[in-house]
This record gives structure tokens, C-alpha cells and sequence, in this order.
């Protein structure tokens, strides 16, 4: 089950980062929209972008990386190709070593083209063609990019750079940092930049490399800034390595708990530490908290004066919230008047430290009185009324 999440300020303005583009782009396959569909939709828009300006007598090179960026040009290369213009595509790389899904899917399509597709495997610089072209495609590096760009990579950029051709680049110009704009060593330096969903938000600190912008839809459903989804837990599990010290993989803070209910915030804080969190606390009432101790010696408790959370346990609360990674607050607070009060005090010591949060059950009831957009990532769970 998807739960609704409130998604950062950059998806409201209309930017959007490498990992929230990424996270849609998973959690899109729970909506039946697949990686090939959007990847198709991206090549296609891509192609009607240059089909619109140029006739179908001109060259066109479209150079490719092995990701989903690589196939987003296998795809545009094909459509190209069928409206009549002459292409060739230049692979950075091996075709056996091409790591995204549905780019390979693409790039063995491609492989029945040959009569209309001129295709050059590029894994050392040496072997770079001299391309004659109208227009020049770059399809090498997308968003998520980091570190100075390398062979034969560095060695096409340049290449690209150096043509008279029209230069179209495929959502961000291989070289550029998508989220901050930073330029790795060297960069594309584009006519056209053909983004997708959003604009990047790196693109605006990098104006000179992007020129023209067209953003696209491909096919993403906008229901899915309001959902958490596998793609959210992907993006954030880490491999455990030998080395690794306790609360490296994360700590959370569970608030909840009164009088009447213990068993709710044990049930969370256990279910973080089955699915990898280092360290789990829970801070409830005290004699809640002693319960819960009682349930698990893995669980840390945070023992609250009073029998439900008040206004005088935030100070203690704060302290815990500002070493905790991220916390949830709610299951099992029960709704008197002072701990609906706490809540809403909670939310501004939640965003002061910046920390993701989860609000749940009884949170979720006393959020819903002072509701307003918060600051920080947000996970509301599906919740009847």
C-alpha cells in the first residue's frame, strides 16, 4: 500500500531533484506505468522536438550512454530513423555492458535497423568516429550525475562541443550537476535541451549550457507527488558492510503511546528495525514506556512525565528528535487536549531540526485541526476519513 507523502518545496515550484525524479520514476511501475513507456515517450518527444525544426534529408547523430538516458536516445534514434532523417548512434561503451532495463530492450530493437541506423560501439576514446551531422544528439549522462565525467565519456562531450552541428541534448547536458548546476570538468553546450516532467533544478544555474528549454510530458501521472512508494524505500536502503557501526543505518524516533495504548508505537518502532533501522526509540508515557521495554530488548524508551504526551515533555522530546534521522508521531497517543497541543508544537521543533516525518493514526487526528504544508518530507499513511 502506497502511503500519501507531501513532497518537498522544488515539486511545488516546479523543479524537481535527480532523486525525487528518480523515486517517481520507480513508484510510476506500481501504476502500471512502466520504465519502457516513459522511456519511449521521452525518445518520441525528443524526435518530434528536432522533426519540427529540420527536414527529414538531414543527418542526425544521436551519441548514447549505457543508462536510461542511453535508451531515452535508442528510442529517438528509432523514431528518427521511421521519419525519414539518416542517423547513426555512437554507444559510449559496450552494448553487453548497457545496465538499464528498458534501454537494452531499446538497444536490441535497434539491432534490426541496421539499414537505416548506422551504429559505432565507442568503449575506448580511440575508436570515436568523425561524425558528419546536421544535428547531434546527447543522450550519454542524465540526471543523478556526480563526479568528473571520464573516457570515453570525457572524450565525446568534447567531440560534441567541437561540431558545427545543431546540438539537442536529451533532459540534462551530460557534464552538468542536475541538482545544482555545477559543471563536471566539461559539459555539453547545447541549442535545444529536451527535459522531462519538470525542469531539473540545476538547469537554472546553468543557463549557458542548457539554451533553449522545452519541457515534456512523458506520461507520469501527477498523482504520484502525493504517494510514497517502493521507489521512496529503494532510494534510501544501504547495503550493510562489515565495517558499519551501530546507528549508521539510521536512527528513529517513535512518539506515541498514553495510558490506554502501548502496543501501537512498539508494532512501529519493531517494524523500523525489521526492515534495517539501526536504532529504534520510543518515547511514550512512562509507565507506557515500561511496558513497551518489557516487549522487546531491542526497543529504546524514552520515558515521559504524565500519562499522556503534554507541552512539558518537549524539551526532553527535542533533544531526541535533533539526533533521530527521521520520526513518527501518533500511533497510539490518544486525543486529549493537552497532547493535541504537544502535536502541533512537535511539527515546529520537527521542522527547526529538519528531520522526515511520519503522521499517524492520533498525530494525524490532531494535525488534521491546525493542518497547513510543512517543510519537511511527509509521510501521511492512508487512513479512513
Amino acid at each position: 500500500m502506497l502511503g500519501l507523502a507531501m513532497t518537498s518545496e522544488s515539486v511545488d515550484k516546479g523543479f524537481i531533484t535527480s532523486r525525487e525524479m528518480r523515486t517517481l520514476e520507480l513508484n510510476a511501475e506500481y501504476f502500471v506505468v512502466s520504465q519502457l513507456q516513459l522511456m519511449e515517450n521521452a525518445g518520441r518527444n525528443v524526435a518530434i522536438e528536432i522533426d519540427s525544426r529540420f527536414t527529414p534529408d538531414k543527418k542526425v547523430a544521436v551519441f548514447c550512454g549505457l543508462g536510461g538516458n542511453g535508451g531515452d536516445g535508442f528510442v529517438a534514434a528509432r523514431h528518427l530513423a521511421a521519419m525519414g532523417f539518416k542517423v547513426t548512434v555512437i554507444l559510449a561503451g559496450k552494448a553487453n555492458e548497457i545496465s538499464h532495463r528498458a534501454a537494452l530492450e531499446n538497444w536490441k530493437a535497434l539491432q534490426f535497423l541496421r539499414e537505416s541506423i548506422t551504429i559505432h560501439e565507442v568503449y575506448d576514446s580511440s575508436l570515436a568516429p568523425d561524425v558528419d551531422a546536421d544535428v547531434v544528439v546527447d543522450a550519454l549522462l542524465g540526471t543523478g550525475t556526480k563526479g568528473k565525467l571520464k573516457p570515453p565519456i570525457l572524450q565525446l562531450v568534447e567531440k560534441i562541443n567541437r561540431s558545427n552541428a545543431f546540438k539537442v541534448v536529451v533532459d540534462v547536458p551530460t557534464g552538468i550537476d542536475s541538482d545544482t548546476g555545477e559543471i563536471l570538468g566539461t559539459a555539453v553546450k547545447a541549442n535545444l535541451t529536451v527535459t522531462f516532467y519538470k525542469t531539473k533544478k540545476g538547469l537554472e544555474n546553468a543557463r549557458d549550457y542548457v539554451g533553449e528549454l522545452t519541457v515534456k510530458d512523458i506520461g507520469l501521472p501527477p498523482e504520484l507527488e502525493n504517494y510514497a512508494g517502493p521507489g521512496d524505500v529503494k532510494l534510501v536502503w544501504k547495503t550493510r558492510v562489515p565495517e558499519s557501526h551501530k546507528g549508521d543505518y539510521g536512527r528513529l524516533l517513535v512518539i506515541g503511546g498514553s495510558e490506554t495504548f502501548s502496543g501501537a508505537p512498539a508494532l512501529v518502532a519493531l517494524a523500523a528495525l525489521r526492515t534495517g533501522v539501526d536504532l529504534a526509540y520510543v518515547a511514550a508515557p512512562q509507565k507506557t514506556a515500561y511496558a513497551i521495554s518489557a516487549m522487546s530488548p531491542d526497543l529504546i524508551t524514552i520515558k515521559l512525565d504524565g500519562e499522556h504526551l503534554n507541552m512539558g515533555n518537549i524539551p526532553a522530546l527535542k533533544a531526541y528528535i535533533e539526533k533521530s534521522d527521521a520520526v513518527v508521531i501518533g500511533p497510539g497517543l490518544g486525543l486529549h487536549a493537552e497532547t493535541r497541543d504537544a502535536v502541533k508544537a512537535l511539527m515546529d521543533v520537527v521542522e527547526s531540526a529538519s528531520k522526515p516525518l511520519l503522521l499517524d493514526a492520533d498525530g494525524l487526528k490532531a494535525f488534521a485541526e491546525f493542518k497547513r504544508r510543512l517543510s519537511v518530507p511527509t509521510v501521511l499513511p492512508p487512513h479512513a476519513g
